[in-house]
């Protein structure tokens, strides 16, 4: 055979294969169009009935979160429990007892936000490498032994060196949920169940201020020490679930293993057409790649990721930021107000209560009213409460009046919270972070997120506590401002991304679509003149 012969042959099978590969594309568009039009058409009870294997292995994930949450309200109602402040803390007067220092406090509580922002930065590089189940299998592991250190601390500095190294798993736990349940749950479930995670935080906290409410009264050192110990109820059952946890097909895709994305479809619901689903991920994959092909952090900064890394982290930011280090755990605040120890511990349990039907009720509003109008309305409804508390400091802060009017407006602080920015900001994080850069673009949020209360838990005491600023009720204008602040970046920045697929947000960023008109734009991912994808419609 002649090499010009050769030539002809070699050419000629490249041609089969090319002409092979545009045929793959083309089934795979087709798979993939097909899979779109059925997700929208997919409602909320036909979601549930045909996935409900999705939903449990989404919440058995978010349930780590319980933990996190019972530690932050362990932590800063410690700073009122008597027998803690007797142990770890300095007697300062008759009236003000033994108190734990601002700067300790603010140490203290600093010391899991420092661990957890260890920890969400590391689970966007384990995820992204490993997986979401062996991350997080491994995280379980840890937290169980680092529990044993603030369980057995005889001092202040080995307590926060336990804080932050169980705040490293935390971290994992926190970053990975939201991420999880919007890659393994289809779009019509997505809000409800990333909005889930807000619930988990806030049953831990209820069950803290329950628990803490039982022990008020206690003199001795397991009125601290059982509350320690009761964390290790949920990582060890948890492991023996989540040995089984399906991983999530989006993390195949990116790694281009096709055949275990399926599996991970089938065994994630009922969907009969497992082969659409993946396509419909492979497009979304491909469709990323053509407007950014990175994956590393740095890459979240770059071109049209840079908005989105800022719409995330400016959305979890602004959490600590409109009074959660006020009344996030109100215990310390209540009794800072004029409340007895008894009440304020009670008061706290009832708060918390709300917190989580607040978080019920936003499910609904979550459907009716999307992401971007809940929001705003959130942070307006917060500004207003807080302003209002400095309002009755000012005028009755001496009275006993003054002092329930005051917790009143901190419960109702938390309802609204609950109720809106609180569980709605998981919505979001989830939904605006492209595909690929996901893992990384929720860790970076949740890394500000840390970042702002760390910053939140510094200038707190200092206004609250006695022996500082001794503000109490006042504290309320410093944070109501803040949140004014973050209403109107709210109004400019934040879209709306209800009723959106992945692939839908992708092209509205690309087009750089303003944040007011993401709800009036018609696109169509799959249109073939690319001018024709984002159309807008006449008002």
């Amino acid at each position: 055979m002649s090499a010009a012969d050769e030539k002809q042959i070699h050419e000629a099978k490249e041609e089969m294969a090319g002409t092979q590969h545009e045929e793959d594309i083309s089934k795979t568009n087709a798979l993939a169009e097909q899979a779109a039009i059925d997700e929208h058409d997919l409602g909320v009870r036909e979601a549930i009935r045909r996935y409900p294997r999705a939903i449990m292995w989404s919440v058995l994930v978010s349930t780590a979160i319980i933990m996190e949450g019972y530690d932050i309200v362990l932590i800063g109602s410690f700073f009122g429990l008597p027998s803690f402040t007797k142990k770890y803390g300095h007697f300062v007067d008759n009236a003000s007892g033994y108190q734990i220092s601002a700067p300790w406090q603010a140490g203290l509580s600093n010391g899991t936000s420092i661990g957890t922002l260890i920890g969400s930065l590391a689970n966007g590089y384990f995820v992204f490498r490993y997986g979401y189940r062996k991350t997080l299998l491994v995280s379980l592991c840890l937290i169980v032994a680092f529990i044993f250190i603030p369980f057995f601390a005889p001092s202040l500095p080995v307590l926060l060196l336990g804080q932050i190294l169980c705040g490293i798993p935390w971290g994992v736990f926190a970053t990975m949920a939201p991420a999880y349940a919007s890659e393994v749950c289809p779009m019509a479930l997505r809000g409800y169940l990333t909005v889930y995670v807000n619930l988990c935080w806030a049953f831990g906290q209820l069950i803290a201020a329950g628990v803490l409410s039982g022990f008020s009264e206690g003199t001795s050192q397991w009125s601290y020490r059982i509350p320690f110990a009761i964390q290790w109820a949920w990582p060890i059952p948890l492991f023996a679930v989540l040995f089984f946890a399906p991983e999530s097909p989006y993390h195949h895709v990116r790694r281009g293993e096709i055949e275990k994305a399926e599996e991970s479809v089938r065994r994630l619901g009922s969907a009969s057409h497992p082969s659409q689903s993946v396509a419909l991920m492979i497009h979304t994959n491909e469709l990323e790649k053509e407007i950014d092909a990175g994956t590393s952090y740095l890459d979240c900064f770059r071109g049209i990721d840079l908005r989105r890394t800022e719409i995330v982290c400016m959305t979890f930011i602004a959490q600590p930021f409109c009074g959660s280090a006020m009344g996030g755990t109100p215990t310390y605040f209540f009794l800072q107000a004029g409340l007895p120890t008894s009440i304020s511990f009670k008061m706290s349990v009832g708060g918390l209560g709300l917190a989580a039907v607040g978080t019920l009720i936003s499910w609904k509003l979550l459907h009716v009213f999307g992401r971007r109008t809940l929001y705003l309305a959130g942070l307006a409804g917060l500004t207003a409460i807080l302003w209002t508390v400095g309002f009755i400091s000012v005028g009755a802060g001496t009275s006993t009046a003054g002092y329930y009017a005051q917790a009143t407006m901190m419960l109702l602080w938390l309802f609204v919270y609950y109720m809106t920015v609180g569980p709605i900001c998981y919505a979001i994080i989830g939904e605006i972070s492209s595909t690929r850069l996901r893992n990384k673009s929720i860790s970076l949020s949740r890394s500000s997120y840390y970042i702002g209360q760390i910053i939140c838990n510094v200038v707190n005491p200092y206004m609250l506590n006695p022996t500082e600023g001794d503000w109490k009720g006042k504290t309320g204008f410093f944070w109501g401002g803040c949140a004014f602040v973050f209403l109107i970046w709210t109004w400019f920045r934040l879209p709306e991304s209800k009723d959106r697929s992945f692939e839908e947000l992708d092209l509205l960023f690309a087009q750089n679509v303003k944040a007011k008109d993401f709800s009036k734009a018609v696109v169509d991912p799959y249109a073939e003149d690319v001018t024709a994808r984002v159309t807008f419609t006449k008002e």
